[in-house]
């Protein structure tokens, strides 16, 4: 599951650099989870066909993130901010429970309308 996971971070990020029939074959195969004949009997290629190319995708996938590491940085970045979303709720639950502050109030709310800026970006 974690190397499927992985994989599925490594499409999201590095589609683009692809051939448009490597990035069908791996979103059929990582994300609708289609087994190699199944992938071969919708594309009309063989099922050696079908591995060959996921195998060139995925190697073309983990060259590009050992030279620029974008999937890592991206997740770690993704990470670093529901960190930051989640704190900042507890500061909110703090502020309503203990002691109401309406600046605390007004900073809680542009740090979540910052986090949707970054995350709709």
């Amino acid at each position: 599951m974690a190397k499927n996971l992985n994989m599925v971070y490594l499409i999201d990020t590095y589609a683009p650099v692809l051939t448009d029939k490597q990035r069908e074959v791996l979103e059929l195969y990582y994300y609708d989870d289609l087994s190699l004949a199944e992938i071969a009997q919708n594309s009309g290629i063989s099922r050696q066909g079908v591995r060959d190319s996921i195998k060139r995708g995925e190697t073309t996938m983990l060259e590009m993130e050992d030279r620029l590491g974008l999937a890592r940085r991206m997740r770690a970045l993704g990470q670093q901010l529901e960190a930051i979303r989640s704190n900042t709720q507890e500061i909110v639950i703090a502020n309503e429970t203990y002691t109401y502050s309406n600046e605390i109030k007004r900073a809680t709310q542009n740090i979540f309308s910052a986090l949707e800026r970054i995350e709709n970006d």
